[in-house]
């Protein structure tokens, strides 16, 4: 069978290890197609996505619609007459008059265990709910969110050190691979479609600055989860003293916690003990407002944080 000729829709770091490994299997690329330029930073200079950054490092054909759905993209797409469509994290919804145009369709490499965690933050949600395990999934898609047949899954453990960042990377790299293993299926007679079960469809919204505002009455693995699954972004947070305190990393400690959920127990080499409404957390890097991160230890040569002092959820 001849290699299909494929169009590639992504945008973030997560998809460019899929588009790379399209390059390098020599696959028919006739197109990437990315989010537009956006302005960033106090300057708002236009940056262009890291989808882009690679394809106009291989001389590939650059398309940045607006939306997917207006008319004249829709006609440009039927223009390159492509066999299959590649879709990584495109951030985007498809219509149906898109979807229907390669012969193959459109698959999506999709960072959960569908049907688990559909939506746009599945690898957060994933180490926020403190899942032993995550993985990949290259899905065909049709009109609904993350809702269509499954071709190929495969996992990966969860550690109790990942973050959503160090996940993302290894979901990434898992998903390039994957995606190759679904090519090869398709070139040797093609594809096995398995229906999901959507009555055990869960879902990963996206993350807002508010979902980091730490509840210190949870029980201290629940919030010890939380901080890593949204590491880098949008971080977790509490107020000392009415500034705002971010907390960068914190692990669980085998005590029981004896006084209110929020007070602080301890300022010692190790960190700064905290109480929750189940155990005792240790915060190991922090961050006060308007100033650098900094270990916990380094923190409290500057900062006097006495026992008693409590940590609130509001300034």
């Amino acid at each position: 069978m001849e290699k299909p000729r494929i169009v590639f829709f992504g945008t973030p770091d997560f998809a460019v290890p899929t588009l790379q490994k399209l390059i390098e299997r020599d696959e028919k690329i006739l197109a990437v197609v990315t989010q537009p330029d956006r302005p960033v930073g106090r300057g708002q200079k236009l940056k262009t996505s890291p989808v882009k950054e690679l394809a106009l490092q291989h001389s590939l054909p650059v398309l940045q619609p607006e939306k997917v759905k207006k008319p004249e993209c829709i006609d440009s797409f039927k223009a390159l007459n492509p066999d299959l469509a590649v879709v990584v994290a495109f951030g985007q919804i498809f219509p149906k008059t898109l979807l229907d145009i390669p012969r193959h369709g459109f698959i999506n490499v999709h960072s959960s265990l569908l049907p688990a965690y559909r939506g746009a933050a599945p690898i957060n949600h994933a180490v926020i709910d403190g899942c032993a395990e995550s993985g990949v999934t290259i899905m065909q898609l049709d009109e609904g969110m993350d809702s269509g047949a499954i071709l190929l899954q495969a996992t990966t453990p969860i550690d109790v050190e990942d973050t959503a960042a160090t996940l993302h990377d290894r979901l990434s790299d898992l998903g390039a691979e994957l995606l190759g293993e679904a090519l090869d299926q398709l070139a040797a007679g093609g594809w096995k479609p398995v229906p999901q079960d959507h009555s055990l469809a869960t879902y990963a919204p996206m993350l807002k600055k508010s979902d980091g505002l730490i509840d210190w009455t949870k029980e201290a693995a629940s919030i010890a989860n939380q901080v890593r699954g949204m590491t880098p972004w949008p971080g977790c947070f509490t107020y000392l003293d009415g500034k705002m305190l971010k907390v960068h990393t914190a692990t669980v400690v085998d005590t029981e916690a004896s006084t209110a959920p929020g007070e602080i127990v301890s300022s010692t080499g190790r960190g700064i003990e905290v109480a929750t409404g189940g155990g005792m957390l240790v915060l190991q890097h922090v961050q006060l407002e308007g100033k650098k991160r900094m270990p916990a230890a380094d923190f409290l040569k500057g900062h006097q944080v006495k026992p008693g002092t409590v940590l609130t959820n509001t300034p």
